[in-house]
């Protein structure tokens, strides 16, 4: 009598649990590699690859609007979103780098409050080259270690980050790369 009791108690408990994890959300799929005008095409290429290689991601390309965005090479890419219909709170937020299209999508207000807001939610914040900058300038890389090109090294420092002359640096849940290849790293 003891034993089917016990037996009882236990599966309702397992039953219960199995409920309450039923109603739990399931974490976020989502890869948002955001793409700006004059971005670093390979910056972008060889995490996409990468990322759409795992499976079980859904990798999407987001930008400023839905129409297409060229590259500081000529490449023109079609972003899957426009930044306003991204979700909250992705498993990774990633940013390539580029010269001057990265300066200006630092000073973009809309850019940085996107980044600022995804990346303060998002499982993994990432980026290649400069892109860590505009991943510092949304105050993204405060207190953590984190590299970039050689180049930009030092201007990290100007937003609170610890460079790092490293060719990938993980510091919990940021991951830099400090150039293209790295990228694939």
């Amino acid at each position: 009598m003891i034993r089917r009791t016990a037996l009882k108690t236990m599966s309702a408990t397992v039953a219960s649990m199995a409920a309450a994890r039923a109603d739990e959300p399931k974490p976020s799929t989502d890869v948002l590699m955001l793409v700006y005008p004059r971005f670093t095409a390979l910056d972008l290429v060889g995490p996409h690859h990468v990322l759409t290689s795992l499976g079980g991601y859904r990798v999407r390309l987001v930008a400023k609007t839905a129409e297409p965005v060229t590259s500081d090479t000529g490449l023109t890419v079609k972003p899957d979103l426009a930044l306003k219909e991204c979700p909250e709170a992705p498993a990774v937020l990633f940013v390539p780098g580029g010269t001057d299209g990265t300066i200006v999508a630092m000073e973009d207000a809309e850019t940085e409050a996107f980044v600022a807001s995804r990346g303060a939610k998002a499982r993994y914040v990432t980026s290649v080259c400069t892109g860590a900058l505009v991943l510092a300038a949304a105050g993204l890389l405060k207190g953590y270690k984190a590299t970039t090109h050689w180049l930009a090294l030092d201007a990290l420092k100007d937003y609170g980050a610890e460079p790092v002359a490293e060719r990938v640096v993980t510091d919990r849940n940021r991951v830099t790369g400090a150039g293209v290849t790295a990228g694939i790293d």
